[in-house]
């Protein structure tokens, strides 16, 4: 296997890590009192100048058309990416927590699977090692998901003493259907679908138009405008809008990676 068929998933290693990072930096942002539409506006304004900046290295001299299904694919890519894949993460975020959404994020490959298998876009043998593989693997992370969604779990260290132990038999129980955790965990559950038909969506178009950077660009120019309306609309607070020179700064320049 030479370079060019390693530098894919060094790439792909290299992105989750930096999901990860990502997830946490973005939770004390929230916690902090950032609002969540106008940390995913920031972090594509930043998005595209950082990209602009690339395009103009790498792929100036790039000369294909633009076409006019190129342009709807840029839109809906913002759509997909900023709208509904980034704002319902972070809503997603608020309601459970950094480390339950980092491992919601292991559904995004089952859910592109599922969707490329809609889409013709991915064929199904079941003779082939490969695609077993992929429908168990399917099968466990959602059956993953909907275990982490209905049973959060029982606290394992108590802060309590035990010598009150016995009064701990008449509390009620907040294992199960914890309702703040499963509207967090509903929105991540969208949110990674929407992930999924982005990076579809993505691959189509990198086939009509073949410059990722400039794509990206593009992307990232329409996820900073749709993402813009929708915070005019549902957030009407100016002073959501003032950036400090603490987590708040570093959480929408960290979203760039």
């Amino acid at each position: 296997m030479g370079y060019e068929e390693w530098k894919a998933y060094i790439l792909c290693v290299f992105s989750n890590i930096c999901f990860a990072g990502f997830n946490i930096v973005s939770m004390v942002s929230l916690n902090k009192g950032m609002s969540r539409y106008v940390l995913v506006v920031y972090g594509h304004a930043f998005g595209t100048l950082a990209t602009a900046i690339l395009v103009l290295l790498f792929e100036r001299n790039h000369k294909g058309k633009m076409s006019k299904a190129v342009l709807r694919d840029i839109f809906f890519l913002g759509l997909l990416g900023a709208v509904f894949g980034r704002t319902l993460s972070y809503a997603g975020m608020e309601y459970t927590s950094a480390a339950f959404a980092s491992a919601m994020g292991n559904l995004i490959p089952s859910f592109t699977f599922v969707l490329a298998l809609l889409f013709r876009m991915e064929k199904l043998e079941i003779g082939k090692v490969s695609s077993q593989a992929k429908i168990w693997g399917t099968v466990g992370a959602l059956g993953g998901a909907m275990l982490m969604t209905i049973y959060k779990g029982v606290v394992v260290i108590s802060p309590y003493t035990h010598t009150h132990t016995h009064t701990s038999y008449h509390q009620p129980s907040k294992a199960f259907l914890d309702w703040e955790w499963i509207k967090g965990s509903i929105c991540l559950l969208i949110s990674m679908l929407s992930l999924s038909a982005f990076y579809l969506l993505q691959t189509a178009t990198l086939k009509k138009y073949p410059a990722p950077l400039t794509i990206t660009g593009y992307m990232c120019f329409s996820g900073t405008l749709l993402a813009a309306i929708m915070t005019l609309i549902l957030d009407h607070n100016l002073s959501s809008w003032r950036l400090s020179w603490d987590i708040s700064l570093i959480a929408p320049i960290y979203s760039v990676s």
